[in-house]
């Protein structure tokens, strides 16, 4: 019962995370674009009441005008709308996945006995402290004299994320580093909204009220650190969806790929910001287009081929010894009716049961089991090198029924 409602948990948190995060991201990007899309106001007395900038839009069957004061109109409107419960809504739900996921069950999705051997509460603890850590080293740095040259802030951000991806992957397992790196950037980014966007508004607005006039500073900080936010966004959803492929955090070499590909998110990010402007470059586009493909070709695994006659005289591998391995090491998580704890299903429907299920599936068992080795999950089963070997043969030698 208590994997049932965990899945459940799961489903809704995911489900509510995705929602809120689509809201966010959109508003995210749809202010970015509106801000590098204003012209200068044709109303003379725009002008003079302090617009700073206009746009001209047709959506949905009607057309908007939007105005951007330069600080703030002469007077408030009655109904102001703010932007912040997507913000808030998006990171509390991830924390509640991270908390469900990596924390409750740090055994399974956390702690990797062949990278570090972890305590739960500490792997947990770490969890907590690169979240918060994160957060106060970004912010520390943002608000030194480094943080008004944007060229080397960016420098110096990319070594500091290079650095925690890199100890993340030397401590949890590949899956839960990459979650923990994400949720690092995501913390960052509402924490920015939290922190410095919304107080400056507030200010803002209340400098109006009050009749005193408005500190454009607070305008200065919020853009930078929502131009920030945008630039975060893409490696977050690649972190997001990155649980589903073994092949990057599976890797020798998980934390470098992790590094390239939230290069590759960013400079597509900076593209698309650039051709907002009406001056965009592909330069960004390719550079990013190329690291990708680098990153392809570097970690894709050696076509190897095996013969069924084994011209060195070891044993031919049956699909009865490699059935014997997966009762042995997988049948307990990919059964119909699991007996791992946690587990209330077979993970992505996968049942290892019989010796048709095991062939049927054995592409996608080979390069779990034996490439990237993502599997078993935490090796909770122990699983062994001379196992994997006899299950790369089986699979090399055309995974014979027999």
């Amino acid at each position: 019962m208590e994997g049932y409602i965990l899945e459940w948990l799961s489903l809704l948190g995911r489900w509510v995370h995705l929602v809120t995060g689509i809201a966010w991201i959109g508003a995210s990007f749809y202010f970015v674009w509106l801000d590098n899309h204003l012209e200068t106001p044709k109303s003379a007395a725009d002008i003079d009441s302090g617009v700073g900038g206009e746009i001209w839009s047709v959506h949905g069957g009607g057309f908007y005008h939007a105005q951007k004061y330069k600080v703030a109109p002469p007077v408030l409107p009655d109904n102001l709308h703010w932007f912040k419960w997507e913000a808030y809504t998006t990171w509390i739900t991830g924390m509640f996945l991270i908390a469900l996921l990596y924390w409750y069950q740090a055994e399974f999705y956390l702690i990797d006995p062949s990278v570090m051997a972890l305590s739960k509460p500490v792997a947990v603890g770490i969890g907590m402290l690169v979240l918060i850590i994160g957060w106060i080293a970004y912010d520390q740095i943002c608000k030194s004299p480094i943080g008004t040259q944007e060229s080397k802030l960016s420098a110096v951000m990319l070594i500091f994320v290079s650095l925690v991806a890199w100890g993340l992957c030397q401590v949890f397992s590949g899956r839960g580093a990459y979650l923990h790196y994400g949720a690092m950037l995501g913390t960052i980014m509402v924490a920015n909204v939290f922190f410095v966007i919304m107080p400056g508004q507030r200010d803002l607005v209340a400098a109006k009220s009050e009749g005193r006039t408005p500190d454009p500073m607070h305008g200065v900080r919020a853009k930078q650190r929502s131009v920030h936010n945008t630039y975060f966004t893409l490696p977050v959803l690649f972190v997001m969806i990155s649980n589903h492929y073994a092949m990057t955090w599976g890797h020798e070499y998980n934390w470098l790929i992790l590094i390239g590909l939230s290069i590759a998110g960013a400079l597509i990010r900076v593209y698309f910001v650039q051709r907002h402007h009406g001056k965009q470059t592909p330069i960004p586009l390719v550079i990013a287009a190329l690291l990708i493909m680098a990153i392809a070709a570097a970690i894709a695994p050696e076509p190897r081929i095996v013969s069924t006659a084994n011209t060195e005289g070891a044993a031919v591998v049956s699909a009865a010894e490699v059935q014997s391995i997966m009762e042995a090491r997988c049948v307990s998580c990919h059964a119909k009716a699991p007996t791992q704890a946690g587990f209330s299903a077979p993970p992505k429907g996968m049942v290892f049961e019989t010796i048709e299920d095991t062939v049927r599936q054995a592409q996608i068992i080979h390069q779990q089991v034996v490439v990237t080795r993502a599997m078993p999950i935490g090796n909770l089963t122990q699983i062994t090198d001379e196992e994997r070997a006899a299950i790369d043969q089986w699979f090399l030698s055309g995974a014979p029924r027999e």
